[in-house]
């Protein structure tokens, strides 16, 4: 059996034809998050209500994000150099995992003090409740625009960064939203009590989004395989395409939002080279559809039948 490690069959790091639709997709994403956090420092300013408070630390992680994001965006377009040939992809890991850290300070902070305000024995009743409900108001609506563009943008490029990126921006809905309850139910009905409870669930929910985030970012700096997801589509890809007569060692990892494929697979060694070359090119352009962020090394082994 004659064993040739194809590295001229690995996936070469250019621009995508949609690359200036994703980094306009970026920029909007980091000129919003600034926006709302300018727009949030001043309801709070304003109301003190902590439920803006958990939006205000939600958008400031969201500015954070966005930045990584488009970073991401802007190094997708640059090749992989003599220092680093993997790719920059593992410094979105190591962003994402002090975002998580971070993340998990401020919800835990938030929580501390809303549990402190629920059982005081006077809550401190909320102020300019109708300036709080304007800008909350305002920060939603921006958010939904952008949230709208990214979705045009990943149905033109398929951009998994900006698709990351836009299901950030739904859930960072539900602490806006509950902000603008807890003010609207203390202006008509003086309950500030409603401020500290949904506080509460914020927290709670910024807590999970830190474990999750940070979870993924350092299985992926422990060079972690691909989820069963993944991994069982990359089978499935690999099983059915013709001209093999089997695989084996396939491996994965993931980098930022890189994925990195190492596979071997056994090809009928009565054929030319160039024939058993052109099939494990195919099969290479097979996975980088499934996968277009996906840098993939295909090994192939040569049999001789009977």
């Amino acid at each position: 059996m004659l064993r040739i490690s194809a590295g001229a069959v690995m996936a070469s790091n250019h621009a995508q034809p949609g690359h200036k639709l994703n980094l306009s997709a970026g920029v909007a994403s980091v000129l919003v998050a600034l926006v709302l956090v300018g727009l949030k420092l001043w309801a709070l300013e304003a109301t003190g209500a902590l439920t803006v408070a958990a939006s205000l630390a939600d958008s400031a992680l969201d500015l954070l994000v966005s930045m990584t994001a488009l970073m991401a965006i802007i190094y997708a377009a640059r090749p992989a150099d003599d220092d680093h040939r993997f790719g920059h992809s593992s410094a979105e890991d190591l962003a994402a995992l002090g975002q998580a850290v971070l993340l998990a300070g401020v919800a835990l902070t938030i929580g501390y003090g809303a549990v402190r305000r629920l059982f005081a024995e006077t809550p401190p009743p909320l102020e300019n409740e109708a300036f709080g409900i304007m800008v909350m108001a305002i920060s939603i609506t921006i958010t939904l625009a952008l949230v709208l563009w990214q979705r045009r943008v990943v149905k033109k490029t398929g951009s998994k960064v900006v698709a990351a990126d836009s299901l950030h921006y739904v859930a960072d809905l539900i602490p806006n939203i509950g902000a603008m309850l807890a003010l609207v139910v203390s202006s008509f009905w003086s309950f500030p009590q409603l401020d500290s409870i949904i506080a509460i669930l914020a927290a709670v929910i910024l807590l999970n989004g830190a474990f999750r985030i940070g979870g993924a970012a350092f299985d992926a700096l422990m060079d972690r395989s691909a989820n069963k997801e993944t991994m069982d589509k990359l089978a499935e890809i690999i099983e059915n395409w013709p001209g093999l007569f089997g695989y084996h060692d396939l491996k994965t990892r993931t980098a930022g939002t890189m994925l990195f494929v190492q596979v071997h697979i056994e090809l009928d060694g009565a054929q030319s080279l160039a024939d058993a070359h052109d099939i494990a090119k195919a099969l290479k352009q097979g996975i980088r559809a499934e996968y277009p962020q996906a840098d993939v090394i295909i090994h192939m082994d040569l049999q001789r039948q009977g």
